[in-house]
């Protein structure tokens, strides 16, 4: 029998449905600004989705190398790996008595542990992490820590226990010198802020604050100024919005920077202003993985988003701004919680300043920079993992194994730290006893 005769009419569909697949495609690769969806593998995890279709962050204008990916993790994430305390430098892994290390898992690289479009690798801190990573290195760890037999290497990285990264809160010198403090330290305040310290000494930015020029002649003092901070500075109206000649009516979404240099930085390494960091348009809420309140929707998040164009009220911005956006359990359960009381009674003037726990308080933590205590605005640092809180945050009131039991019950976590931990984690108990066990075999002096 003579083959099939093949349809020329289909043939012709299927060649100029191929060639205009092709094009399509390379028109993809060539436009830096259009989307590359057909080329993404899978989603990204919660902490890139917003930058998913800005493939050249991470890989490349060409979609190179591993080199090229691991220069890209850094280039976001380096100044927390150089101020991380751990015992996994990278150091240590290029150090050649070390390489026996590398055949297990080359930690030098960042994509070893950490790899996108894999969500369901995803451990809930918005990376990627297999679950048996420490068993690459320490699979005889009981042998030398009688106290993990029996503890599966899936637990690892459980609230309270180890962080690769920055375990510092758990150094045994650390879990031993906080073992016997009260569950609520007293006073229970944060550090104020050091508001002299913003004191301008650059002749160039102290003329930017004052301004140079004049504002167009309508211009009218715009409501809330009178009062502000900026007004008591002595910040013209030119500071943001340039002179006469070049008014400008809204200004870039970073012009704040322009004085506020270290929380402009902080911000932009946070999840909120990570778009604007790589050139993008601002966050809006609707990109969250968190429900969000529907008519807050599409409100751009930039400086003037939580601060207000005018008025810069700080406390509307430390819960107000963060409660009109965001609408999950965690962040309800606060207006009922006893952190949100004691911000009232602050607010009233019944408690010091500082005595009060806001939004702010916890996820934009105080710290002190050039000498004075400025507020980190990287939202996202506190968070990844959440231990990362007890330091500069927890502390200041509570105790640490308070803070560790309490970042570990998951109930907790949801209602906002509305009564006391149901769970405990053995971590300054396992310290205790250790440092008893070595002074019985030291025997007396």
């Amino acid at each position: 029998m003579g083959s099939k005769k093949r349809n020329p009419v289909l043939w012709a569909i299927w060649l100029l449905g191929s060639l205009g697949l092709a094009i399509w495609l390379s028109l993809q690769l060539v436009d830096e600004d259009a989307p590359k969806t057909a080329f993404i593998p899978g989603p990204m995890t919660h902490g890139h989705h917003q930058i998913e279709m800005q493939c050249s962050v991470c890989h490349g204008s060409g979609f190179d190398s591993e080199t090229v990916l691991q220069n890209a993790c850094v280039d976001c994430h380096g100044e927390q790996l150089d101020d991380a305390q751990d015992s996994h430098p990278k150091s240590k892994f290029t150090n050649p008595r070390n390489a026996d290390r590398l055949a297990n898992v080359d930690a030098r690289l960042c994509v070893s542990c950490h790899v996108e479009h894999r969500p369901e690798l995803d451990v809930g801190l918005g990376v990627t992490l297999p679950m048996d990573m420490c068993a690459h290195c320490h699979e005889e760890i009981a042998e030398d820590r009688p106290s993990h037999e029996g503890m599966g290497f899936d637990t690892c990285a459980n609230a309270g226990c180890h962080n690769f990264h920055d375990n510092r809160a758990l150094y045994e010198d650390f879990l031993l010198a906080h073992a016997d403090e009260p569950w609520l330290k007293q006073p229970a305040q944060q550090h104020p802020r050091d508001l002299m310290a913003r004191q301008m000494k650059d002749e160039d930015l102290v003329a930017l604050m004052r301004g140079q020029g004049k504002p167009p002649a309508e211009m009218a003092t715009p409501e809330h100024w009178d009062g502000n901070a900026h007004a008591e500075a002595g910040v013209a109206c030119t500071a943001c919005h340039g002179n006469e000649d070049e008014w400008v009516d809204s200004p870039e979404p970073l012009q704040c920077a322009s004085c506020h240099e270290p929380e402009a930085d902080g911000f932009l390494q946070g999840r909120h202003g990570m778009r604007l960091a790589q050139g993008l348009t601002p966050m809006t809420p609707s990109q969250s993985v968190l429900n969000m309140h529907v008519e807050a929707s599409h409100r751009e998040l930039t400086c003037i988003s939580c601060h207000g164009a005018h008025d810069f009220n700080i406390q509307d911005a430390a819960v107000d701004s963060c409660i009109g956006c965001h609408n999950d359990e965690h962040s309800n359960e606060y207006l009922r919680s006893p952190h949100h009381d004691l911000w009232k009674q602050e607010k009233r003037g019944e408690l010091p300043p500082g005595s009060g726990v806001t939004c702010a308080t916890c996820h934009m933590p105080r710290e002190e920079k050039r000498g004075g205590i400025f507020v980190q605005h990287n939202q996202s640092l506190t968070m990844r993992p959440v231990e990362k809180m007890v330091r500069p945050v927890c502390l200041q009131c509570h105790s640490l194994e308070f803070s560790l039991d309490a970042l570990a019950d998951p109930h907790l976590l949801e209602n906002n730290f509305n009564g006391k931990p149901d769970t405990h984690v053995p971590s300054i108990d396992m310290a205790v006893d250790r440092d008893k066990a070595r002074d019985k075999k030291a025997g007396p002096y």
